[in-house]
């Protein structure tokens, strides 16, 4: 990255390491000299990430069993608390090696034919890591939709595949995307922000990870609509304390 990003939300301290792409080369799975690591790949229990025509999307998920949850309106209540269903291998990639701890990234949205079907989102990964049957880390998303069934969440990854928590979840058409949309997602110490079109829309602490990589992520079972969302850029900064 030639130029630091700019705005609000440009973070102070040492910078570490930076990086930026467009996404030109077309590579199945995603790896611009190897500096990509992917879900399936090399975690294994995850999906890949594609480039294609300038923009990065999942790699089609084979699907076992569907996601399905409360708050989706896909899972219907019963007398103990009803738990999410899914198999969750969503596409992951994550960039290789050493990062500082303070993160910030920057992502212009690629939507075209949204649709209520299905919950096609755009994520970012901040202090995540991948390994063999292991992938942790935050994630802070928000679905390719403008309507009130639109959402953003931050969620955590706890080691296995399916293991997720949810930290913060909005629903609305103002916490979805469109393409052409800027996404941010920034952590500093503790404190983890998702912003759109430079809008603070999420916004919340948490002590688990210390430390990790950057990287995008998408959701899974979203059939052959997996092309039609994506990123067609991606920056990040890190820093130091």
């Amino acid at each position: 990255m030639d130029e630091p990003i700019d705005g609000p939300r440009r973070l102070k301290g040492v910078l570490v390491r930076s990086y930026s792409t467009r996404f030109l080369v077309a590579e199945d799975p995603i790896s611009e000299g190897g500096i990509w690591l992917n879900g399936k790949k090399d975690a294994l229990d995850w999906t890949d990430v594609v480039t294609k025509n300038g923009i990065a999307y999942g790699a089609a998920a084979q699907v076992a069993v569907p996601e399905r949850r409360l708050e989706q309106g896909n899972l219907s209540p019963t007398s103990d608390v009803a738990a999410p269903e899914g198999d969750y291998s969503d596409p992951a990639a994550l960039l290789a090696g050493v990062w500082g701890k303070n993160q910030h990234v920057r992502a212009k949205v690629f939507s075209r034919n949204q649709t209520e079907e299905y919950f096609q989102e755009v994520e970012i990964r901040l202090r995540s890591t991948l390994a063999p049957h292991i992938g942790t880390g935050y994630e802070v998303f928000w679905r390719c939709l403008k309507t009130e069934n639109a959402y953003a969440e931050v969620v955590t990854w706890n080691g296995k595949v399916k293991d997720w928590t949810s930290l913060q979840r909005h629903v609305g058409s103002e916490f979805g995307v469109k393409d052409g949309d800027v996404v941010e997602a920034t952590i500093v110490g503790n404190v983890i922000k998702g912003y759109i079109n430079g809008v603070e829309v999420l916004s919340v602490t948490d002590n688990k990870f210390d430390t990790g990589s950057p990287g995008i992520g998408f959701n899974f079972g979203v059939g052959d609509t997996n092309v039609d969302h994506g990123f067609s850029s991606f920056e990040v900064e890190t820093y130091s304390d």
